[in-house]
């Protein structure tokens, strides 16, 4: 549901999530057209990376990536000429997807919990909606339909249409140079307690991998960053409270911890701090 019903039944935590690497183990987009978002934003890769598909291929990805690394290109930009390379009617990009996004092994346990127990599970994602719920309720099953998506948008190419050669583009949620400003979806929540103090006020979690999950995690109170990515870099610098996941199993047990008051959003950061200074991660 969207804000405000989401507070309806006064959930103790709302989960926001990235949805492409974080809920699923491959990027859906990546796996269109050889070019992902969180790659292009990985400052750490140098040099091209074979993975093609249906779009312009890994040396186009790459060549991309070096444009959006050295201001030549914005990642709005860039994003659109990745989806612009991938021809493929829409209905046989979703079906290829479907055959070949596999899901983090633990999101299923999460999301079962989640239900159980009154935690709205709510995507914000660079991806497109058709895409993503097709995945959730082909991966999740027909319960997936209950997850809020914001996101992108993928749109007739007139005169054709989507189930033709050619037929489909993006279109973007909002005018950010990202397409998306995931904090957006997240602002109204906290608005909506810092003009009703007196309010019990919900636990804001979020998990992402990359680059364009920071803003969002600026406006919960805790981020789960995934291990191996440079999100945890930025979030050091910037001084934003997260935690490191390598999958969902972990996630669960501290979002569960949160929940049933064994721990807090302060403890977790701080132990996440300590072992950041320890490089255990």
């Amino acid at each position: 549901m969207p804000y405000p019903e989401t507070l309806n039944e006064k959930p103790k935590i709302i989960f926001f999530t990235d949805f492409d690497g974080t809920i699923t183990l491959k990027d859906s987009n990546d796996w269109l057209a050889s070019a992902s978002s969180t790659l292009i934003h990985d400052l750490a890769l140098t040099k091209p990376v074979q993975t093609d598909h249906l779009g312009f291929g890994a040396q186009g990805r790459y060549d991309l990536n070096q444009d959006v690394l050295h201001n030549r290109i914005s990642f709005r930009d860039a994003f659109t000429a990745m989806m612009n390379s991938v021809k493929t009617p829409f209905p046989e990009c979703i079906k290829l997807l479907c055959e070949n996004i596999k899901l983090d092994p633990y999101f299923n346990d999460f999301y079962k919990w989640s239900r159980e127990n009154h935690v709205p599970v709510i995507v914000l994602s660079s991806g497109m909606l058709p895409i993503i719920r097709a995945l959730l309720v082909h991966l999740v099953g027909p319960e997936a339909n209950d997850i809020e998506i914001i996101c992108n948008e993928a749109v007739d190419r007139p005169p054709k249409t989507k189930d033709e050669e050619g037929g489909w583009q993006l279109k973007f949620h909002d005018d950010s140079h990202h397409g998306h400003d995931k904090s957006l979806a997240i602002r109204p929540y906290r608005e909506h307690f810092e003009e009703r103090p007196d309010d019990p006020r919900p636990v804001m979690l979020y998990a992402g991998d990359g680059v364009s999950d920071l803003s969002a995690a600026r406006e919960t109170d805790l981020l789960f960053a995934k291990k191996g990515h440079d999100l945890i870099t930025y979030c050091e610098r910037e001084g934003v409270p997260f935690t490191v996941f390598e999958d969902w199993s972990s996630i669960l047990a501290t979002t569960k911890a949160i929940l049933e008051g064994k721990t807090t959003v302060k403890a977790v950061a701080d132990e996440s701090a300590e072992q950041a200074k320890m490089k255990n991660f």
